[in-house]
């Protein structure tokens, strides 16, 4: 496993860190009580520097692969590796791992600067280093200017820049964060993922990042690792893992999927009048289920004569402006001529920029829909 030193520059304090590469190979993890594994041969290989994120839902494993990394979760299998050396056993404080949590976990009677101090402090950092390291860290995220304020007098969001300074100014080798964003409001939770992201890049850090939120999730990472009972389905760059989904579960987790009837056949599929391309992992025959994005549908109003394009006739169940999207419900009739005659009446969705959304279309227009041949993942139906 390679290591990947990285030094920051003068708004950082100069310090000089060492990003590692990690590997969790086999692990098992089953807290006391339950028959179900919190991690279920879980594996997952990060590279020197980079940024990965865990998401799911809740009870999914991400936190308890993120806490059995640091070590604050004992494994029953497997082996954990950073920069190549078996870390398994090894205590918690020797592993040279930074842990930011949702909780901020600031002294309130402390400044900024102390409690930045303070953790250098833990960490056997001298004290005539230990000024100038948290002066920097605290630059870095941008608090330099309120150093001397106490931390209870701080804004949730300047709290949590203070904790990742903190977690910053002994230079791990991993950085790892536990849905550090979600106790902030929405404006505040954006321009922090941002600035994470920024540190992480301009630090080198190797970084594991674990949230729920998609969203989140598809802005900062350089790979997403979806996980759901305990192992990680698909692990992949944020545009291939929304536009190229290995398995029903991630397609219908990552964004927006509509379930629309079709038939497969030798690599594609026949929906709504048109043959679509099927992504690796669909079912290859037969009748089965299209999940599709909302952006690779194509919406066009019935002005009352035959469609330019084949697809289904439907109508405009609801209309929601999105500022620079607009995304239309519309219900396809039970009795359509695409939908096969055991199918009850099917909702997709329809996504498109406000500036080409169909103009003139309301709730209770009719219109036609269909796929714009995006490749697509297809699964056998009658599976929910």
């Amino acid at each position: 496993m390679q290591e990947r030193t990285t030094t920051t520059g003068s708004g950082s304090g100069g310090v000089a860190s060492t990003a590692a590469g990690i590997d969790m190979v086999d692990v098992d993890k089953t807290y006391p009580g339950s028959a179900v594994k919190a991690l279920d041969d879980f594996t997952l290989h990060i590279d020197p520097g980079e940024l990965v994120v865990l998401l799911g839902g809740s009870g999914c494993g991400k936190s308890t692969a993120l806490r059995s990394l640091a070590g604050l979760e004992d494994i029953q299998a497997g082996r954990i590796l950073v920069a190549g050396d078996d870390v398994t056993g090894v205590p918690v404080n020797l592993r040279n791992m930074a842990m930011v949590f949702q909780q901020y976990s600031l002294f309130p009677h402390m400044t900024a600067l102390e409690n930045v101090e303070f953790g250098l402090e833990a960490h056997g950092i001298a004290k005539r280093d230990r000024r100038s390291l948290a002066m920097g860290r605290l630059e870095l995220v941008g608090l330099s200017e309120l150093a001397d304020r106490y931390t209870q007098r701080m804004s949730g969001g300047q709290q949590q820049r203070v904790a990742l300074a903190r977690a910053l100014a002994v230079s791990p080798r991993v950085l790892l964060l536990d849905e550090p964003l979600s106790a902030l409001d929405a404006k505040v939770r954006v321009q922090l993922r941002d600035e994470i992201r920024r540190i992480q890049k301009e630090t080198g850090t190797t970084t594991v990042f674990v949230t729920h939120d998609q969203e989140e999730a598809l802005a900062i990472a350089d790979r997403i690792g979806v996980m759901n009972h305990g192992r990680i389905e698909q692990i992949d760059a944020p545009e291939r893992l929304y536009r190229r989904p290995a398995t029903e579960y991630v397609a219908t987790f990552v964004g927006l999927t509509s379930r629309i009837p079709c038939v497969c056949e030798a690599g594609f599929a026949s929906a709504f009048g048109r043959r679509v391309p099927l992504l690796p992992g669909s079912t290859d025959h037969g009748p089965a289920e299209l999940l599709v994005r909302p952006e690779a549908l194509e919406m066009v109003a019935d002005a009352g004569s035959v469609p330019r394009r084949p697809g289904a006739r439907g109508r405009v169940a609801a209309v929601h402006f999105l500022g620079a999207l607009v995304r239309f419900d519309v219900l396809v009739a039970a009795d359509d001529a695409y939908l096969p005659e055991s199918s009850g009446p099917v909702q997709v969705t329809v996504q498109m920029a406000s500036d080409d959304a169909a103009a003139g279309v309301h709730a209770g227009d009719e219109v036609y829909v269909a796929p714009s041949g995006m490749p697509s993942l297809a699964v056998p139906a009658d599976r929910r």
